[in-house]
């Protein structure tokens, strides 16, 4: 009898609990779940949307058709370049400024408001003034001028687009991680630093011996973050070039690729295996950096 009606309360209280759980669950599921799920299921799709609405099975026809796509290829070149050169700079620029506001500064309040401003600037916002910079009248060409040298086409050298864009993208995201940087480094114990001063190790060693072990969690959730946000960079991308990817491909990212055989030529079957593919990368590549990471933890 009391087995029983401890059996009762049990399921009444995972009842109740899952009941708690059934908006979040409704929520994510709607919101996350589905639209995966349903990506998955028109990447071996042919859909067809004008006129009556059709979705032909084609297999894995949609995956191969990636390998004799020239843009596909230029895409991830560029989104891969991009976040190798941005998630390292980023990375160091967020861990230098978040040492300079953890010394004792004076005004180091009004510091961290002035650093964190890029951040909560909106990325269209902050695309829009950086075009201006960039523009042929702009000012990085006025200053030229003023200095003497001539102006250039920032935006419209292929050669230097996406450098500009990079440049951008690492002054907007930095503070974000500077934040995450310095939350690591006030709960650092002053002891540490102490005992290292008392057996005369100047401030590079005490940084490189002391500091940046002590910050790796705050590292990889940067390095990590930093790989998600590049791959799918897709709005600056989309501002600079007026959605076109140009000049000559070279602002060209996969999310932006997916946007335009999505929206304009409206091939929603390769566009959903493009974002597979693209999924699929995140995640082998967020795998491979906690190996690394966890590896060096053992070690």
């Amino acid at each position: 009898m009391a087995d029983g009606s401890a059996r009762r309360r049990k399921l009444k209280n995972t009842v109740t609990g899952y009941l708690f759980l059934l908006p979040t669950i409704l929520v994510l599921g709607t919101f996350l779940f589905l639209p995966v799920f349903y990506s998955l299921y028109l990447s071996g799709h042919k859909v067809n949307l004008l006129g009556e609405v059709s979705y032909k099975w084609v297999g894995i026809n949609n995956f191969t058709r990636m390998a004799d796509d020239e843009r596909a290829w230029i895409a991830l070149k560029n989104t891969a370049s991009f976040a190798l050169f941005v998630v390292p700079l980023q990375t160091i620029f967020a861990i230098a400024l978040a040492t300079i506001l953890n010394a004792k500064l004076k005004f180091k309040n009004f510091f961290r408001i002035v650093f964190f401003m890029p951040t909560v600037t909106s990325s269209a916002v902050l695309s829009l003034i950086f075009m201006w910079i960039y523009n042929s009248n702009g000012l990085l060409n006025r200053l030229l001028e003023f200095i003497g040298l001539n102006g250039y086409n920032w935006l419209g050298d292929p050669a230097v687009a996406m450098k500009a864009i990079m440049l951008m993208n690492i002054w907007s995201t930095a503070p974000f991680f500077m934040v995450v940087f310095l939350a690591a480094l006030q709960d650092i114990p002053d002891a540490l630093y102490e005992s290292a001063m008392l057996d005369g190790a100047n401030a590079w060693k005490r940084f490189t011996a002391i500091t940046l072990p002590m910050i790796k969690p705050a590292t990889f959730f940067t390095v990590v973050m930093g790989i998600i946000g590049t791959f799918q960079l897709f709005d600056q991308s989309y501002i600079f070039s007026a959605g076109s990817g140009g000049p000559n491909n070279s602002t060209l990212t996969v999310a932006l690729l997916i946007y335009q055989y999505a929206f304009k030529n409206l091939d929603f079957g390769y566009a959903s295996a493009l974002a597979v593919m693209l999924a699929a990368v995140i995640l082998i590549m967020t795998l491979i950096q906690r190996k690394l990471f966890a590896e060096e933890k053992l070690n």
